[in-house]
């Protein structure tokens, strides 16, 4: 596979999530690293969060491993356990089946930029302790906690 070429693939700006759970991440900007390199098993993607974006909502996985290494900048990890910053050459790990939500908050006054990588299960839910959200990859969208589907964009 020859280099990756960064600049090239097309940045994700925000999120899936349904209003008003977009709000927070509405400018994180995502590379799919994995995709670029044909990877299959696990994704890479190439996070930026300027000052005051949230990565995501706090969120949990049954299905999917993840792990993130902070390359530049200074970011707070939200879980279960409380805050803790983190550096450049800082990473975290949340294994699947963990109800430990987590999510990680750029507080600093400058733009951070750090790697997430995590399994592709295809049989993964995501659970989001804070909020009245719930996804299942064989259904493919958000639902309320009691099941009711959110209204698909568009």
């Amino acid at each position: 596979m020859p280099k990756i070429d960064i600049a090239a693939i097309a940045p994700r700006i925000g999120s899936g999530y349904p209003a008003p759970f977009d709000q927070p991440v509405k400018t994180r900007c995502r590379r799919a690293l994995g995709d670029a390199g044909g990877l299959k098993d696990f994704g890479v993607n190439l996070a930026t969060l300027p000052p005051g974006v949230w990565s995501s909502q706090r969120h949990w996985h049954t299905g999917e491993d993840e792990f993130v290494y902070v390359l530049s900048g200074e970011l707070v990890l939200v879980s279960d356990a409380g805050e803790e910053t983190l550096a450049a050459g800082d990473c975290a790990a949340f294994p699947k089946g963990v109800p430990d939500g987590h999510h990680l908050v750029n507080r600093s006054g400058a733009v951070a930029v750090y790697l997430e990588i995590g399994t592709r299960s295809g049989d993964d839910a995501c659970s989001y302790p804070d909020i009245d959200l719930y996804v299942k990859d064989s259904e493919g969208w958000y639902t309320h906690k009691d099941g009711t589907p959110y209204p698909k964009p568009g």
